[in-house]
């Protein structure tokens, strides 16, 4: 988190967000060096809501602007969130992952198709195969290629954006860690379905609660999504986790 208010204040709102690196007291020019600074590592995503974002939110590979937040940062960004919601930008990024593999999968099938049809409907394999095609089955056939092409984009109708259960969780040291819980890995995760939550207060206590478990390293906890995310050192029973969020007056549905 990057921001221009004072440390104590910084601190304290990204020990709530479960925020692993707070950089307080920054300058607008000191937010786009950050983010150059993070592009020698890897490809960067800021999100902003201010005039003083805007710097940064060009110099980043994609920048993402709140829907509630200044013009010039919504004219710096490459999306705009039409809610002012932060669960919006991984829905935005599982999303965009969906689109894009849809998109390839589209033009496989149309290159594919066309491969096969197109010589066909010239004529190409009369002389070795004596293949013909009349010319009503190729209407047909780029009539049905069309349909096929429509029905799996309207696929995207169905993704859960808001589905956390196949992200991943990334760490500095060990990379990222698949969110399923495997016994023989050193460190698992799993996830809880939380009912009662409703703010950020809530998810606080959720997730102080949780961490005081013996075995537990680190829980994610977001009231958006009714969802708690445990990052494990070792095996935790279920019932453990589960009394544990309870003993806090909400209700768990669900431990994966």
């Amino acid at each position: 988190m990057i921001t221009g208010d004072n440390e104590r204040s910084a601190k304290a709102i990204g020990k709530l967000a479960g925020v692993d690196e707070v950089i307080a007291g920054v300058l607008p020019e000191g937010k786009e060096k950050e983010i150059a600074r993070l592009k020698e590592q890897g490809s960067v995503i800021m999100v902003g809501d201010g005039i003083n974002d805007a710097p940064a939110l060009t110099r980043a590979d994609i920048g993402i602007a709140i829907g509630a937040g200044t013009d010039v940062a919504i004219d710096a960004a490459d999306i705009v969130l039409m809610k002012s919601r932060l669960s919006d930008v991984p829905a935005a990024i599982r999303l965009s992952k969906r689109t894009l593999t849809n998109i390839h999968e589209n033009l496989f099938w149309a290159f594919f198709y066309n491969c096969i049809g197109i010589p066909l409907a010239a004529g190409v394999w009369i002389p070795v195969f004596g293949w013909t095609l009349n010319p009503m089955f190729g209407a047909a056939a780029m009539s049905l290629s069309s349909f096929c092409v429509v029905t799996n984009a309207l696929r995207l109708n169905l993704i859960k954006i808001y589905d956390t259960g196949k992200d991943y969780i990334y760490k500095k040291k060990s990379g990222k860690i698949k969110n399923k819980t495997t016994k023989g890995d050193k460190t698992m995760t799993k996830t809880m379905n939380i009912e009662g939550m409703m703010c950020g207060h809530c998810e606080a206590a959720v997730k102080k609660a949780l961490e005081a478990v013996d075995g537990v390293t680190e829980a994610v906890v977001s009231h958006e999504n009714g969802t708690a995310v445990v990052t494990l050192s070792k095996e935790v029973d279920n019932d453990v986790l589960k009394k544990t969020v309870e003993d806090k007056d909400y209700k768990v549905t669900a431990v994966k």
